[in-house]
Protein backbone atom coordinates (compact mmCIF):
# COMPACT_ATOMS: atom_id res chain seq x y z
CA UNK A 1 0.00 0.00 0.00
CA UNK A 2 1.41 3.63 -0.96
CA UNK A 3 1.89 6.05 2.00
CA UNK A 4 -0.50 9.58 1.34
CA UNK A 5 2.27 12.20 1.66
CA UNK A 6 1.58 15.30 3.61
CA UNK A 7 1.17 17.53 0.43
CA UNK A 8 -0.66 14.96 -1.42
CA UNK A 9 -3.59 14.76 1.59
CA UNK A 10 -3.41 18.60 1.21
CA UNK A 11 -3.56 19.03 -2.40
CA UNK A 12 -6.43 16.27 -2.17
CA UNK A 13 -8.33 18.26 0.43
CA UNK A 14 -7.82 21.44 -1.71
CA UNK A 15 -9.26 19.67 -4.89
CA UNK A 16 -11.77 18.26 -2.90
CA UNK A 17 -13.01 22.15 -1.58
CA UNK A 18 -12.91 23.44 -4.59
CA UNK A 19 -15.15 21.20 -6.28
CA UNK A 20 -17.66 21.71 -3.80
CA UNK A 21 -17.66 25.69 -3.69
CA UNK A 22 -17.77 25.38 -7.62
CA UNK A 23 -21.19 22.87 -7.49
CA UNK A 24 -22.45 25.32 -4.84
CA UNK A 25 -21.59 28.37 -6.78
CA UNK A 26 -22.61 26.20 -10.05
CA UNK A 27 -26.26 25.18 -8.02
CA UNK A 28 -27.18 28.33 -6.79
CA UNK A 29 -26.63 29.89 -10.14
CA UNK A 30 -28.84 27.59 -11.66
CA UNK A 31 -31.42 28.35 -8.49
CA UNK A 32 -31.22 31.90 -8.92
CA UNK A 33 -31.10 32.62 -12.87
CA UNK A 34 -34.93 30.20 -12.58
CA UNK A 35 -35.99 31.85 -9.85
CA UNK A 36 -35.57 35.55 -11.26
CA UNK A 37 -36.54 34.54 -14.55
CA UNK A 38 -39.90 33.28 -13.50
CA UNK A 39 -40.41 36.67 -12.15
CA UNK A 40 -39.36 38.80 -14.94
CA UNK A 41 -42.06 40.21 -17.05
CA UNK A 42 -44.07 38.57 -20.02
CA UNK A 43 -41.35 38.23 -23.22
CA UNK A 44 -38.28 39.66 -21.13
CA UNK A 45 -35.30 36.81 -20.49
CA UNK A 46 -32.55 37.22 -18.62
CA UNK A 47 -29.82 38.48 -21.02
CA UNK A 48 -31.94 40.96 -21.35
CA UNK A 49 -32.62 42.48 -18.29
CA UNK A 50 -28.54 42.17 -17.88
CA UNK A 51 -28.34 44.14 -21.05
CA UNK A 52 -30.83 46.89 -19.49
CA UNK A 53 -29.67 46.74 -16.02
CA UNK A 54 -26.15 47.37 -17.07
CA UNK A 55 -27.03 50.37 -19.66
CA UNK A 56 -29.25 51.75 -16.82
CA UNK A 57 -26.36 51.81 -14.48
CA UNK A 58 -23.62 52.69 -16.31
CA UNK A 59 -25.86 55.48 -17.96
CA UNK A 60 -23.40 55.76 -20.94
CA UNK A 61 -23.31 54.72 -24.63
CA UNK A 62 -21.45 50.87 -25.11
CA UNK A 63 -20.19 49.84 -28.59
CA UNK A 64 -21.82 45.92 -29.00
CA UNK A 65 -18.10 44.96 -28.41
CA UNK A 66 -18.12 46.15 -25.22
CA UNK A 67 -21.36 44.92 -23.78
CA UNK A 68 -20.14 41.08 -25.38
CA UNK A 69 -16.98 41.24 -23.26
CA UNK A 70 -18.69 42.69 -20.62
CA UNK A 71 -20.67 39.29 -20.21
CA UNK A 72 -18.47 37.26 -21.80
CA UNK A 73 -20.41 36.46 -24.46
CA UNK A 74 -19.60 36.47 -28.56
CA UNK A 75 -20.26 39.39 -30.35
CA UNK A 76 -22.91 37.22 -32.79
CA UNK A 77 -24.68 36.18 -29.59
CA UNK A 78 -24.51 39.88 -28.20
CA UNK A 79 -25.88 41.11 -31.72
CA UNK A 80 -28.80 38.63 -30.92
CA UNK A 81 -30.07 39.84 -27.63
CA UNK A 82 -29.26 43.71 -28.83
CA UNK A 83 -31.46 43.00 -32.26
CA UNK A 84 -34.32 41.64 -30.02
CA UNK A 85 -34.28 44.77 -27.39
CA UNK A 86 -34.03 47.20 -30.08
CA UNK A 87 -37.09 45.06 -32.02
CA UNK A 88 -38.60 46.09 -28.29
CA UNK A 89 -37.69 49.33 -28.85
CA UNK A 90 -35.52 48.89 -25.37
CA UNK A 91 -32.47 50.25 -26.70
CA UNK A 92 -31.69 52.55 -29.39
CA UNK A 93 -28.99 51.37 -32.29
CA UNK A 94 -26.84 54.20 -33.91
CA UNK A 95 -23.86 54.26 -35.90
CA UNK A 96 -20.57 55.18 -34.41
CA UNK A 97 -20.07 59.20 -35.78
CA UNK A 98 -16.23 59.00 -35.39
CA UNK A 99 -15.94 55.36 -36.93
CA UNK A 100 -19.09 54.29 -39.22
CA UNK A 101 -18.11 50.53 -39.24
CA UNK A 102 -19.49 51.04 -35.20
CA UNK A 103 -22.55 51.29 -33.88
CA UNK A 104 -23.16 52.53 -30.28
CA UNK A 105 -26.17 51.16 -28.15
CA UNK A 106 -27.59 53.02 -25.27
CA UNK A 107 -30.78 52.65 -23.09
CA UNK A 108 -34.49 53.99 -24.42
CA UNK A 109 -37.16 55.30 -22.18
CA UNK A 110 -39.08 51.99 -22.73
CA UNK A 111 -36.05 50.24 -22.08
CA UNK A 112 -35.55 52.39 -18.42
CA UNK A 113 -39.15 51.12 -17.94
CA UNK A 114 -38.62 47.99 -18.62
CA UNK A 115 -35.92 47.28 -16.90
CA UNK A 116 -37.20 48.89 -13.79
CA UNK A 117 -40.72 46.88 -13.83
CA UNK A 118 -38.43 44.18 -13.83
CA UNK A 119 -36.29 45.25 -11.32
CA UNK A 120 -39.18 45.13 -9.10
CA UNK A 121 -40.45 42.08 -9.50
CA UNK A 122 -37.23 40.35 -8.85
CA UNK A 123 -36.10 42.45 -5.55
CA UNK A 124 -38.81 40.90 -3.26
CA UNK A 125 -36.90 37.75 -4.07
CA UNK A 126 -33.68 38.36 -3.63
CA UNK A 127 -34.68 40.42 -0.49
CA UNK A 128 -35.95 37.13 0.52
CA UNK A 129 -32.92 34.87 -0.09
CA UNK A 130 -30.59 37.59 1.38
CA UNK A 131 -33.27 37.88 4.55
CA UNK A 132 -33.37 33.58 4.56
CA UNK A 133 -29.60 33.61 4.72
CA UNK A 134 -28.88 36.45 7.28
CA UNK A 135 -27.50 40.32 5.41
CA UNK A 136 -24.40 39.14 8.09
CA UNK A 137 -23.37 35.93 6.44
CA UNK A 138 -24.33 37.95 3.02
CA UNK A 139 -22.17 40.77 3.71
CA UNK A 140 -19.66 38.04 5.06
CA UNK A 141 -19.44 36.01 1.59
CA UNK A 142 -19.53 39.49 -0.91
CA UNK A 143 -15.91 39.91 -0.82
CA UNK A 144 -15.03 36.36 -1.39
CA UNK A 145 -17.65 36.24 -4.06
CA UNK A 146 -15.54 38.78 -5.58
CA UNK A 147 -12.13 37.82 -5.52
CA UNK A 148 -13.29 34.26 -6.96
CA UNK A 149 -14.62 36.69 -9.81
CA UNK A 150 -11.56 38.47 -9.95
CA UNK A 151 -9.34 35.71 -10.74
CA UNK A 152 -11.55 33.75 -13.02
CA UNK A 153 -12.02 36.56 -15.30
CA UNK A 154 -8.35 37.38 -15.41
CA UNK A 155 -7.97 33.09 -16.50
CA UNK A 156 -9.28 34.77 -19.51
Amino acid sequence: MTEISPAQKMSNQTDSLAVALFSEILTVDQLARNNVAKALPRGMVLSHFSVLNHLARTQSERTPAQLARTFHLTRGAMTNTLRKLEASGYVHIRPDWDDARRKMVTISPSGRSARDAALAAIAPIIAEAVEKVGAEKVRAILPVMRDLRINLSEGE
